[in-house]
C-alpha cells in the first residue's frame, strides 16, 4: 500500500507543478477558475476554501479537530495530526451551471484542480501543513449593445454600439502552517501564505451601421491590468472541552491580518498608460466555530466568518462600477459514520451533509452584489482495510445559487461535483523484531 501511495503522490505532484509559471504569468493552469460575469468586480470571485471532509459539511471546520485530516480552516488543528502519519490530500472539482438575466440564459461549465495539502507531525505537540489553493478567480467574456436609428439626417439604418468585456486572472495562495498545543488542551497555530496572480480586464468597443461593423469610427479599447504578489497571515486557536466520556465540544477562533498590496495597476487607453499606485488591499477576517464529537461516529460543526472588505480599496476607474462591503458566511454541517471498526463496508463510510450562506462582498453599480446559498452532501469512502479507515476518497455533490437582489442582475445556478483523495499512511511507525 505504501508503494502505491508513493507512486500516486509523485504522479499527482508532477501534474501539479510542471505547468507552474512565475509571477506575472498564469497562476496554476489546472485550477478550476470561473465563467461568472460577477468575477469582473473586486479582486474576482472568492474561491471556496473548504476541502476534503469539510466541503460536503458546508465548509464548517473552524472548531473541527481530527488527527487524520489537514484542516486549513484553523491552523491550530495541525497540532492534532497523528504522530505516525503523513497526510496527502488533493482535490478536484467540476461545475455545470446556467446564468440567467430575465428570460435569457446561457450554460456554463468547467473543471480543474481545487487544492493540494500535505500534513505531518513535526515534533512533540507540533504539527506542520503545506499546500496551495486558489484565493480568487477571474474569468468572463460578455458584451452589451445599444441600438439607434440613423447616424445622420440622411440615414435611417439601425446602428449598433457594442462593448465587449473580457477578464482573466485571479490569485493563488501557497501556504506553510504550524499548529502547537501550547498548554494542556489549548492549541494555537498560524498559516503564512504567499499570494500571487494577474488582474486583467479589458473593454473593447465596436460600431456597426446597418448590421455591418465598420472602421469609419475610431473607438479605443481600455485595458486594466496588474501583476500581484503579496503575503497573507492567518492565526487560529482551539480548545476542546470534554462533555462526557464519549462527547467532546471543540471551540475554535481565527483571525486574518488585512493590509494594502504594494503593486501598482495600469490603465491603458490606446497609447496612453496611466499608473495607479497601490490600489488593492486584503481584508481583516474573523471567525468562530464549534464542533461536537460523539465517539468516533458523529461530528456536528458550525462556523461564522466575517471579512471586513468595506475597508479595502480598488482602482478608482473600477470603483465607479463596483465596490466592497463586509461579508459574513454561516456554515453548518455534520458527518456520521455508523461504525468505523465494523467489518461491513457500508458501515465504515462517512456520510456528510451541510449548508452555507454567504452575504455579498461586492457592490455592483451601487447595488448589493451576489449572495451565495449552497446545499451540500457527500461521502468518504475508505480505500484500505477495516482496521485502517484513514485513507479515503471524498465524493461531494453541491447545489449553489449566486444571485443579487437588484433589477436586471444575473442569477447563476450551479451543480458542482467534488472529488478529493486523502492518503494517510503510517510512514513514521518504528517496528521491532523479537
Amino acid at each position: 500500500m505504501k508503494k502505491l501511495t508513493i507512486k500516486l503522490i509523485l504522479l499527482i505532484a508532477t501534474s501539479i507543478f510542471l505547468p507552474l509559471k512565475g509571477v506575472g504569468g498564469a497562476a496554476f493552469a489546472q485550477t478550476a477558475g470561473t465563467n461568472s460575469s460577477y468575477s469582473r468586480f473586486g479582486l474576482g470571485l472568492l474561491h471556496d476554501q473548504s476541502h476534503g471532509f469539510s466541503k460536503s459539511m458546508g465548509g464548517a471546520a473552524i472548531g473541527v479537530r481530527i488527527g487524520n485530516v489537514v484542516n486549513t480552516a484553523n491552523p491550530a488543528s495541525y497540532s492534532a495530526i497523528d504522530s505516525l502519519s503523513l497526510i496527502f490530500d488533493v482535490g478536484m472539482n467540476a461545475y455545470f451551471g446556467k446564468m440567467k438575466q430575465g428570460a435569457k440564459g446561457v450554460g456554463i461549465n468547467g473543471a480543474g484542480l481545487d487544492y493540494v495539502h500535505v500534513g505531518m507531525h513535526l515534533a512533540k505537540r507540533l504539527g506542520l501543513a503545506v499546500g496551495f489553493m486558489p484565493y480568487t478567480d477571474i474569468g468572463y467574456e460578455y458584451f452589451t449593445s445599444k441600438e439607434t436609428i440613423g447616424s445622420n439626417a440622411q440615414s435611417s439604418m439601425t446602428n449598433t454600439h457594442q462593448e465587449s468585456y473580457i477578464g482573466s486572472g485571479g490569485l493563488t495562495q501557497a501556504y506553510l502552517g504550524l499548529g502547537w498545543r501550547a498548554y494542556r488542551n489549548l492549541s494555537v497555530g498560524a498559516n503564512v501564505s504567499v499570494l500571487w496572480g494577474d488582474y486583467n480586464h479589458s473593454v473593447i468597443p465596436a460600431y456597426a451601421e446597418g448590421g455591418v461593423y465598420t472602421d469609419a469610427y475610431t473607438y479605443t479599447a481600455k485595458l486594466y491590468q496588474a501583476s500581484l504578489l503579496t503575503y497573507k497571515l492567518d492565526f487560529g486557536a482551539q480548545y476542546p472541552v470534554r462533555l462526557s466520556k464519549q462527547d467532546w465540544l471543540n471551540i475554535g477562533a481565527t483571525f486574518g491580518l488585512g493590509h494594502n498590496l504594494p503593486q501598482d495597476a495600469e490603465v491603458s487607453t490606446g497609447t496612453k498608460i496611466d499608473t495607479i499606485s497601490s490600489p488593492f488591499s486584503l481584508p481583516y477576517t474573523f471567525g468562530i466555530g464549534a464542533a461536537w464529537q460523539h465517539k468516533n461516529t458523529l461530528h456536528v460543526a458550525a462556523d461564522v466568518r466575517h471579512e471586513l472588505w468595506s475597508k479595502c480599496s480598488l482602482p478608482e476607474v473600477m470603483a465607479m462600477e463596483s465596490g466592497y462591503k463586509n461579508m459574513t458566511m454561516i456554515a453548518v454541517g455534520a458527518q456520521w459514520t455508523p461504525n468505523p471498526l465494523e467489518k461491513k463496508y457500508w458501515k465504515r463510510i462517512q456520510y456528510r451533509v451541510g449548508v452555507s450562506f454567504t452575504t455579498p462582498y461586492l457592490k455592483v453599480n451601487g447595488m448589493n452584489g451576489p449572495s451565495e446559498l449552497s446545499l451540500r452532501g457527500g461521502v468518504g469512502l475508505p480505500i484500505t482495510n477495516r482496521t485502517n479507515n484513514r485513507s479515503v476518497i471524498n465524493f461531494g455533490l453541491q447545489w449553489m445559487r449566486r444571485s443579487a437582489s437588484g433589477t436586471g442582475m444575473l442569477k447563476e445556478d450551479y451543480l458542482l461535483l467534488n472529488l478529493g483523495i486523502t492518503f494517510n499512511e503510517r510512514w513514521f511507525m518504528k517496528y521491532k523484531i523479537e
